[in-house]
């Protein structure tokens, strides 16, 4: 999306950046995995149609896209190398929103793909931080999200976070969560963004 293209968001565990060419490799690698095709409705893709899926989303103005950074393990690796490396080495998943037409309602979505990642508070702080840069900068008002019934741990993340149940589908096993930004979801989201920063996003060799 052209609107985070040059965005970067800092936090406390996390370091959100725009999905460059340079991460497409490992993040091909991620998804060959069956759990995570499972887990995000996802199919197996070439490397070539990843590139291409990498293209499209920057492109396309109602999709939203980061790349979710260890950040503790990004600024070690950004001391003995490039910037472009020490963020492959330092990738754990990905966060994203898919805008309707008004850009006040978002699909959103996150994977934390690395499973020493998880469990760290990594993936609260990344959902958090794009629900607030959703209702900060883009004005967002509404929240959806499509969970596969299995994935027991992103439904009790959204619901923790105030998401509530609107449908399910027994037939696609998935069940439909959603939150306004009413000020009790602000309330839930403030507490895992106290380090919260909107940074500029330059790449340097």
């Amino acid at each position: 999306m052209k609107l985070n293209e040059n965005t970067m968001i800092v936090g406390r565990k996390v370091l959100l950046v725009p999905y460059e060419r340079h991460h497409v490799p490992k993040y091909h690698e991620w998804m060959k995995s069956e759990e995570l095709q499972i887990l995000t409705a996802s199919e197996p893709l070439s490397l070539e149609e990843e590139f291409n899926m990498q293209r499209s989303w920057r492109d396309d103005e109602n999709k939203c896209t980061f790349i979710v950074l260890d950040k503790s393990r990004y600024e070690t690796q950004a001391e003995k190398g490039t910037q472009e490396q020490a963020e492959i080495d330092s990738m754990v998943g990905d966060v994203n929103f898919f805008l309707d037409e008004t850009k006040q309602v978002a699909e959103v979505e996150i994977m934390i793909a690395e499973p020493d990642a998880r469990g760290h508070g990594i993936g609260r702080e990344a959902l958090c931080s794009m629900l607030q840069f959703g209702m900060e900068t883009i004005g967002v008002r509404k929240f959806e999200a499509k969970i596969g019934l299995q994935n027991e741990p992103s439904i009790k993340l959204f619901t923790s976070l105030g998401f509530a149940e609107t449908s399910r589908s027994e037939v696609f096993q998935e069940i439909t969560l959603a939150a306004d930004t009413a000020e009790s979801l602000k309330d839930l989201v403030l507490p895992f963004t106290s380090h919260f920063d909107i940074q500029a996003y330059n790449l340097k060799s």
